[in-house]
């Protein structure tokens, strides 16, 4: 299907104001370098519901059994896209003339035992609900014996905000007990303190691949994370559904050698038996571990581990689509658009649904990439644009990691990162949510679409949940190039910002990342779509803009670039 003619032909340095999924005549504002003027604009939108609705009705039904790589799903993921944006008139986006980027990943399906004792005394733990414990070492066994438990408070190490969690404190060859998130530090009037770890918006410090990234470097044996559903931003069922089943690592050659032995998490309930047994108020010490100075300290317990890897090397794919750009002059330089294909497969443990097919994560996602590659190919910029639909984002953004160390262009040329995680299921919205907002200029053009469209940017409302840390685009900024993660709004037109939490909500406690995230008659993708037209709007204006757009002061990113 190729699209009709847009609304409006786009001015260089422009910014178009696209009507908010309506089928109503409208006039278009301009926003140009010279002033503001004025152009009628068709009534008859480029990207639409019925189109979106059928590709994620295709890439999340059953036939394509979860999209996990390595499977045949996600082989006819793969092929699915590949026709879908040649049938759109893109040209290849790999320079090799292919549509793919190859991107090595190693499976590997755990099975684990734990022995955990606590002042000499068993402590049992039913793996997946009280512990989930894998290992990233490409290697059939990995066995730890009567390994010391060392409690490390949040496995910081932040000298910027004077923090250090483990100072004075060995952790080699020990498995280290952290807490999950930031710490959340009080300020003398008992609010957080903004200069802390950003108060409650968390840095990257609080993920968990972070921390599994220090200990490393500390030289531990293992890492055990506790849960905490309202910080990590998710239930445990997410955890133990997402690592129960076979986990993917880059096949990087080295076997991850200088990764932690073990890695896993705990649940709180468990870690609240544990610390019990060990003499110590887990909620005090929770509070504690959140102050100026504190200490970790070794607690009197060990476990031992034993996990037996099934390992299989698979070799997956980006796939890339290009419209080159107009203008000789800009169009070796490019905007990326990103969104990640896969999901976590199908789990043949489970009763009766074993497939997760991940309909709105990321099946609207991907379905809004190609409907964004029709797009431009219908109205190029004069910067070329990338359509990058990446594999393993659920395995810990590995195919934009990939991409981001083997660039398919060079990355000083890479302009822009727009990315696409999840798309509004629920109507229209008031405004838009910006995840990381007061990161890059990026946002300033996409607030200057969205008032044209009515609409309003918004902070995320659970910035202690770290969603700029958890989808591609983080590993375009890791390398400096600006990115923009615009979520989908939150107050429903006509309704309350309550209103769309609860929607949200609902969907995180009992759809997303389970076998139930799937497509609904009573889905409403006209929100989806007014999106889709926003993010269209900002592709145009940063491909047509002779500035390029720049992170903004303060940005932890700013100095990669």
């Amino acid at each position: 299907m190729m699209h009709p003619l847009l609304r409006a032909t786009l001015l260089v340095g422009a910014t178009l104001a696209l009507s908010s999924c309506s089928t109503v005549r409208k006039t278009a504002e301009w926003v140009g370098l010279g002033g503001l003027f004025e152009e009628s604009a068709p009534a008859q939108p480029a990207i639409t519901a019925a189109e979106l609705r059928r590709h994620v009705e295709i890439l999340a039904s059953d036939d394509f059994e979860g999209r996990l790589p390595g499977t045949p799903g996600g082989v006819k993921t793969v092929d699915y896209l590949v026709e879908a944006f040649r049938g759109a008139g893109l040209a290849p986006g790999n320079p090799d003339g292919s549509y793919l980027q190859a991107v090595p990943l190693v499976g590997l399906t755990s099975d684990a035992d734990m022995g955990l004792h606590v002042r000499g005394e068993p402590l049992p733990l039913r793996m997946q609900r009280d512990v989930v414990v894998v290992s990233q070492r490409v290697q059939p066994r990995t066995l730890l014996r009567r390994a010391p438990l060392v409690f490390a408070g949040y496995g910081v190490q932040a000298p910027e905000y004077g923090w250090d969690d483990f100072a004075g404190l060995d952790v080699k060859d020990k498995i280290v007990v952290v807490l999950v998130n930031d710490p959340q530090v009080e300020a003398a009037d008992g609010r957080l303190d903004p200069r802390a770890f950003r108060g409650r918006a968390m840095t990257y410090y609080g993920r968990w691949t972070y921390k599994y990234e220090q200990a490393s470097r500390m030289g531990a044996a293992g890492v055990l994370v506790i849960h905490n559903t309202e910080m990590a931003g998710y239930p445990w069922e997410v955890v133990s559904g997402s690592w129960g089943t076979e986990n993917f690592t880059l096949d990087s050659g080295d076997g991850n050698a200088d990764r932690v032995a073990v890695e896993g998490w705990l649940h709180e309930d468990a870690a609240r038996e544990l610390f019990r047994r060990a003499g110590y108020d887990y909620e005090l010490l929770r509070r504690q571990a959140a102050t100026p100075g504190f200490r970790g300290f070794d607690l009197p317990a060990d476990a031992s581990v034993m996990v037996r890897n099934d390992i299989r090397r698979v070799r997956s794919h980006n796939v890339a689509a290009a419209v080159r750009g107009s203008d000789p002059a800009l169009a070796e330089e490019w905007v990326v658009y990103s969104a990640h294909w896969d999901h976590l497969g199908r789990n043949p443990a489970l009763e009766g649904d074993q497939i997760y097919n991940g309909a709105l994560d990321n099946a609207t996602g991907t379905g809004g990439l190609i409907e964004l590659a029709e797009a431009f190919a219908a109205k190029p910029a004069r910067r070329s644009a990338l359509f990058l639909a990446v594999t393993a984002e659920e395995q810990g953004l590995l195919g934009a990691r990939y991409y981001a160390e083997n660039p398919l262009y060079p990355l000083e040329r890479t302009v822009a990162n727009i990315n696409i995680d999840g798309l509004n299921v629920w109507g229209p919205t008031e405004d838009v949510v910006v995840t990381g907002l007061g990161q890059s200029t990026l946002e300033d053009t996409l607030g200057t679409v969205a008032s044209a469209q009515g609409r309003q940017l918004r902070p995320e409302s659970s910035p202690e949940k770290g969603y700029y840390f958890r989808s591609d685009h983080f590993e375009f900024a890791k390398v400096g190039v600006p990115a923009l993660y615009a979520d989908s709004g939150i107050t429903p037109r006509g309704g309350t910002v309550e209103d769309g939490k609860a929607l949200r909500a609902d969907y995180v406690a009992h759809r997303y990342h389970k076998v139930d995230d799937e497509i609904t008659p009573d889905w409403n993708l006209d929100g989806a779509v007014e999106d889709l037209e926003l993010m269209f709007s900002v592709g145009q204006v940063v491909g047509n803009r002779t500035a390029r757009p720049a992170w903004k002061s303060g940005s932890e990113f700013a100095k990669k670039r």
